[in-house]
């Protein structure tokens, strides 16, 4: 069965319900099969403790967390880094640094990354599998 990682900019279209598309993929997706790295966590609960932000926002926050499978950033994922960086700066591709660390969580858990991000997505696939479900 397909694991699949959300980006924090997947995650963003999910909790605000647009593009419908991208919440319609997500309750098509198998129960256990979705996740988030503890990198997107870190956004997510960011955005919720940054001043102005709604205690709604907090609140939609955790309970998706709830639901979403959380993978930590660790040893492996430190060795997908360094292959995913290396080979990424050698193609001249310009990444973020959470995004770098965001695709070598998903390329060490086997799973598929689900980005709108175009550099992500341009990512090669024997690095890291991706899908835009925005598109």
């Amino acid at each position: 069965m397909t694991l699949w990682m959300l980006d924090t900019n997947t995650t963003s279209y999910i909790l605000k319900g647009n593009p419908p598309q991208v919440r319609r993929r997500l309750q098509q997706a198998a129960a256990g099969c979705v996740a988030v790295s503890v990198v997107t966590e870190a956004e997510l609960r960011f955005g919720a403790a940054r001043q102005g932000a709604s205690p709604k926002l907090a609140e939609v926050i955790e309970q998706f967390l709830a639901l979403a499978r959380v993978l930590p950033w660790d040893s492996a994922a430190a060795r997908a880094y360094a292959g995913l960086r290396a080979r990424a700066e050698a193609d001249g591709a310009a990444l973020g640094a959470l995004d770098t660390l965001i695709a070598a969580a998903a390329a060490a858990a086997g799973a598929v990354l689900v980005t709108h991000d175009s550099a992500l997505l341009r990512l090669p696939e024997d690095l890291v599998c991706t899908e835009d479900w925005a598109a």
